[in-house]
């Protein structure tokens, strides 16, 4: 049985241990402000990082959508606009909740409590899965990437979009001066739980690179793979397909 800490006036914070009690009780605290502070936090380009998702997914009337890692329902409410049926899971009942109070008499879009580990869904069950900054947070993200692997229909399609590394060396120096020293006072005033932002500075940095992450979704089975850069590479957009035969090498996207 999963205990968490429900007190407000006790912080949740995970460390890189990424215990699944731990990082769901985290956000369970921050459900409520968590989409302004976001919104704050990226100088609004979260907006941004949303509309190249939704576009990446392409989703159409008809069909199936897996947002997992949805959290209060900011991305699949983007995705659920074209008609698809949307299932949004995260596994913070706390974010869940939030969701089913904003989002809950959207005729198309459904919320779900899930493991991202071990997704209650069966196989070939989507069109399209995506999951948004929700991959750095579990501790097997391997194992995630082939859950959404198993429960994609063949000729499905993947995208992931998650913070990353900066490639041009004067860039990822002001963007780690902006994480090292700008966002943690921005988030004391605008975050009901400041040290669940100290946790994402330090999940940002021991995060994988764009290459490396397009090899783990190469090798948990998907084809098709590539990325590309947004935001001169604070995030990357990765994309894959699931293919009926043998996957296809990584590569980068330029378009």
């Amino acid at each position: 049985m999963r205990v968490t800490s429900r007190d407000p006036q006790v912080p949740n914070r995970a460390d890189l241990g990424k215990d699944p009690a731990s990082v769901s009780g985290m956000f369970d605290q921050v459900a409520a402000k968590y989409d302004v502070t976001n919104t704050v936090l990226s100088v609004g380009n979260d907006r941004l990082w949303r509309v190249a998702t939704t576009r990446a997914v392409a989703p159409r009337p008809g069909e199936r959508v897996l947002d997992l890692a949805a959290g209060t329902g900011a991305s699949a409410i983007s995705l659920a606009r074209s008609g698809a049926a949307v299932v949004a899971a995260d596994f913070s009942p706390g974010m869940i909740a939030e969701g089913r109070r904003r989002h809950g008499s959207v005729r198309n879009l459904s919320f779900v409590e899930a493991d991202a580990t071990d997704l209650p869904f069966a196989d070939d069950e989507f069109d399209a899965v995506t999951m948004s900054f929700g991959l750095r947070n579990v501790r097997q993200p391997k194992k995630a990437l082939a859950e959404l692997l198993r429960v994609t229909k063949p000729g499905g399609r993947l995208v992931i979009c998650e913070f990353s590394h900066p490639p041009r060396p004067w860039f990822r120096g002001l963007y780690r001066f902006y994480n090292d020293r700008v966002l943690p006072r921005v988030a004391r005033l605008v975050s009901s739980n400041t040290e669940a932002y100290d946790y994402l500075n330090e999940s940002i940095r021991h995060w994988p690179d764009q290459r490396t992450l397009a090899s783990w979704i190469r090798d948990a089975g998907w084809a098709d793979v590539a990325y590309r850069d947004l935001s001169f590479g604070i995030v990357a957009l990765h994309r894959g397909v699931k293919p009926a035969q043998a996957t296809e090498p990584a590569g980068r996207l330029d378009a």
